[in-house]
């Protein structure tokens, strides 16, 4: 049996992927078709499907490639391809490695545009509450645009002959090719960072949709939209639209209509100045006819004819007032002066002095109504202390010594019964003329009946 090699299947794939490398025919294909299944990677590659009526075949464009592309691939797009066919060894699988991209039928250009446009106006930066207003009279104005060619000639020549009051600042740049984007958003930049500048045109003459590109750019469109200087858009030819239209606070047709937009006509103004100077020489003119007018009517007029009889009657009311005012003032002085006697007498009645003499003579009463009160108090008292002392001496127990009773005592008590004597101890026997001590010799209770 004859033994049989077997290719592993990453062996067969790369036999296949330099079979397509050497055919010359696979490495520089023109293909068209309708996008289908567009994904769009983080990274920038664009992964998608070209089909016809009857086939389909994978695709891949990587973000190198992709960068250069003026518009975004969509599905659903017919587009025309150029590129090279191989296999991809993961997968096994052919696909179409596009280089290049452009639409089928419709510039590239014009669909960048119109993608461009429809996303900013979704966003709202077209949306005319975001237009800022252009200053009537400008001091400074910047001109962005190329130092050489016809625009800026046209704008400074424009605006000094129109408003040779307003000072332009020129910022040079780049307005066509690969680099004018970023050179105008710079350009951009340094005229906000300039001060006082009122207004600003941007734009340069006509040409086609590929030279006036750069006015077509995002960045150029977003950095027009967050100006705070108000923004003229002047690109081009007056059928010309960019998308920096758009977004600037106006558009003007050329770079002139642009000058023009930007600042006043001195020539107007001056006219203006003249017809409202007439305006206010006639007004004045006539204002000052009519007050004199109004000034001999009332020269003329009755009162100031006889200016005395004006005040006549004002000068009787003052002397009425006058009248009034002093006979006020005098009642009101005897007022004042009948209040001042009252108050007089008042005090007279309620004088220091005074009442001390009537306070002595009523203590010199006081003491005289005492004195007397006290005298009888004296004698009405010594009559009750003699009947009292008459009355002790008729109830005094000694006083009935007097007719020949005696008290005895012994150890300081009377001696009340014999029960009350102790023989042994000597007695005290006090009589109405003196004292007399003596001793007990014996006791003899007397009996009932026996006579003392």
């Amino acid at each position: 049996m004859t033994s049989t090699s077997y290719l592993t299947v990453k062996a067969l794939t790369k036999y296949i992927k330099r079979k397509f490398d050497a055919d010359p025919h696979l490495r520089n294909v023109y293909v068209k078709g309708e996008l289908s299944n567009v994904k769009i990677h983080t990274s920038g590659h664009i992964y998608f499907t070209i089909k016809d009526e009857q086939t389909r075949m994978p695709a891949v464009m990587f973000a190198a490639q992709a960068k250069k592309l003026k518009f975004i691939p969509e599905s659903g797009m017919n587009v025309l391809l150029q590129g090279d066919v191989n296999v991809y060894e993961g997968s096994g699988q052919y696909q179409l490695y596009a280089q290049a991209m452009q639409p089928d039928g419709i510039g590239e250009l014009f669909i960048a545009f119109e993608q461009l446009k429809e996303k900013l106006a979704n966003e709202g930066l077209f949306h005319p509450a975001r237009k800022k207003q252009i200053p009537k009279f400008p001091q400074k104005i910047a001109v962005i645009t190329a130092t050489t060619g016809a625009a800026i000639r046209d704008i400074v020549t424009t605006l000094s002959r129109r408003y040779p009051l307003a000072e332009v600042l020129i910022f040079p740049a780049l307005v066509q090719g690969a680099g004018a984007a970023p050179s105008i958003v710079q350009a951009l930049k340094r005229a906000h960072s300039h001060p006082n500048i009122d207004v600003c045109i941007v734009g340069r003459g006509g040409g086609s949709i590929e030279d006036l590109w750069a006015f077509n750019e995002e960045i150029v469109a977003r950095e027009i939209a967050n100006s705070s200087i108000p923004i003229i858009s002047a690109v081009g030819h007056e059928t010309d639209t960019t998308i920096a239209d758009y977004v600037s606070d106006l558009r003007a047709p050329t770079p002139t209509a642009a000058a023009e937009l930007a600042v006043p006509n001195q020539l107007e103004l001056l006219e203006r100045i003249a017809n409202r100077k007439s305006q206010i020489v006639s007004i004045v003119t006539s204002n000052l006819t009519h007050e004199r007018k109004r000034l001999s009517r009332v020269v003329s007029a009755y009162p100031l004819a006889y200016p005395e009889r004006l005040y006549r009657p004002f000068v009787e009311k003052l002397t009425r007032l006058s009248e009034q005012f002093e006979k006020s003032g005098r009642s009101i002085v005897n007022q004042k002066q009948d209040h001042l006697k009252q108050q007089n007498m008042r005090l007279s009645l309620h004088n220091p002095h005074r009442m001390v003499q009537q306070h002595q003579k009523d203590i010199y009463a006081y003491q005289n109504r005492l004195h007397v009160a006290t005298q009888k108090n004296v004698q009405s008292k010594g009559r009750s202390f003699t009947s009292m002392i008459q009355l002790l001496e008729a109830l005094n127990p000694l006083k009935i010594m007097d007719r020949g009773y005696s008290i005895t005592y012994q150890n300081e008590q009377v001696v009340k019964s014999i029960k009350d004597v102790d023989v042994k101890k000597p007695l005290k026997i006090k009589l109405q003329d003196g004292v007399l001590l003596a001793s007990i010799d014996s006791v003899h209770k007397q009996s009932k009946g026996e006579s003392s």
